[in-house]
């Protein structure tokens, strides 16, 4: 949010641009002279776009080792092994699984990508495709120090969830490592906004290059992109949410929306499921009929590994890229991209544009340019706000499916239309 006359990081950015496209646009009307293809275009603006580029790609290793131990290390508590920990951690990797995997088709099927100039020289660069049966033999790191060298995300993510669930078998000593870790978290967390403040230079170099080397198609194609996004997002808030609450609970799903609609204006407006984690919980609680036994597990739970909106902006995205470069991704690759989702939600921290970050990552593991992700970087805030309400939405539907199958919903507070209305007020005020 924007403090005092500072502007917020999402303004900075759509200004970013802006400014960007119109520059980019001025510099393709009079046609790209020399001076101004050597000394910006191929000069300050691509050293500056791929820097930032190379920033985010620096992020993902750590990112997705400390976070996802920290993840895992959480998950084995002995509390979480029981039963509701087992219903709560199926729903969120399904709710999951469902996203990525409506996403994927929704790019398979409308290709927003398609119609865009694909780059040749990029198609060259593309790894042959790796069997899926060689794929899963090498989710497991023979060395996870060379995994990490190489940035192979799978044998990274494997190694890390093993590695966080021996740290809490082992007692005294794992919970020092542990403490260790989640200190180590929120020193990465703050590198990656110490990161994104160099976002909207990041933005304005790279939609510069885009604008004075790319046509009318290819803009056109961001905007398919940015619909198709939405359009995933809403069927999976709108449909598949109230479907799950429908048949699971036999509750009314419209109400539910309607009694969490506090969370998920405070999610839009922080794009971040960690800062909206206090009303979360309170409106589950206050608003649904949710215990706190239930509530206080798993909603912090679905912060750290319930990201259904990330899985719908990371699977559109690979097919929106692939599809820009002119690139054919095998079955495999899309079921690659659909288990690398999955297993990758267990650690998305819940704060704002980390999706991107862990993009880079599933666009390397697909063979695909991470040079990609500047195509929809200007666009992203606004999809970030609204695929945060999906997470949130998302967290708060799983809590009440397994609340109600453990007799720990509180019927008659759902249907109180006034119960936590006070809360409520200072939750929409505080957003």
């Amino acid at each position: 949010m924007a403090s005092g006359n500072k502007l917020s990081l999402s303004s900075r950015i759509l200004i970013a641009m802006v400014t960007g496209g119109i520059c980019g646009w001025l510099l393709s009307l009079a046609g790209n002279p020399e001076w101004s293809q050597v000394w910006l275009i191929d000069g300050v603006f691509k050293v500056v776009g791929q820097v930032f580029i190379s920033l985010l790609k620096m992020l993902v290793v750590p990112l997705v080792f400390v976070s996802l131990v920290c993840g895992s290390s959480s998950l084995s508590d002995p509390k979480m092994l029981g039963r509701v920990g087992g219903k709560t951690v199926g729903l969120y990797l399904v709710t999951t699984g469902i996203a990525v995997t409506l996403a994927l088709t929704a790019a398979i099927l409308f290709q927003p990508g398609v119609g865009a100039t694909p780059v040749a020289a990029v198609q060259q660069e593309i790894a042959e495709v790796t069997p899926l049966t060689q794929v899963i033999i090498d989710m497991i790191p023979s060395n996870p120090v060379a995994a990490m060298a190489d940035a192979r995300m799978l044998p990274i993510i494997f190694f890390s969830l093993l590695l966080g669930i021996s740290i809490t078998l082992s007692g005294a000593t794992g919970k020092r490592v542990a403490a260790w870790f989640h200190d180590m978290n929120g020193v990465i967390m703050k590198l990656v906004t110490l990161v994104m403040r160099f976002a909207p230079y990041g933005v304005f170099a790279l939609i510069a290059i885009l604008a004075a080397t790319s046509n009318a198609s290819d803009f056109l194609a961001v905007g398919r992109y940015v619909v198709l996004v939405f359009g995933v997002l809403f069927i999976h808030a709108l449909v598949v949410y109230p479907t799950l609450l429908a048949l699971l609970c036999r509750i009314s799903p419209w109400m539910f929306l309607f009694k969490m609609r506090a969370a998920m204006l405070f999610a839009f407006s922080t794009a971040s499921s960690n800062a909206t984690l206090p009303v979360t919980l309170e409106s589950v609680e206050q608003r649904v009929g949710v215990s706190n036994k239930v509530a206080s597990f798993t909603i912090p739970l679905g912060a750290t590994i319930n990201m259904d909106g990330t899985a719908i902006m990371q699977g559109v995205a690979t097919g929106f890229i692939a599809q820009f470069y002119g690139i054919e991704l095998s079955v495999a690759q899309y079921l690659m991209v659909v288990l690398m989702v999955i297993m990758a939600s267990i650690g998305t921290a819940g704060v704002p544009s980390v999706g991107l970050v862990l993009l880079a990552g599933v666009l390397a593991q697909v063979g695909l340019p991470e040079e990609g992700i500047a195509l929809i970087l200007g666009v992203d805030r606004l999809l970030d706000m609204t695929r945060t309400v999906v997470n949130v939405t998302g967290d708060s539907t799983v809590t009440t499916i397994v609340a109600r199958s453990e007799g720990e919903l509180d019927l008659e507070v759902f249907r109180d239309l006034e119960a936590g209305r006070e809360f409520e007020g200072q939750s929409v005020k505080a957003g």
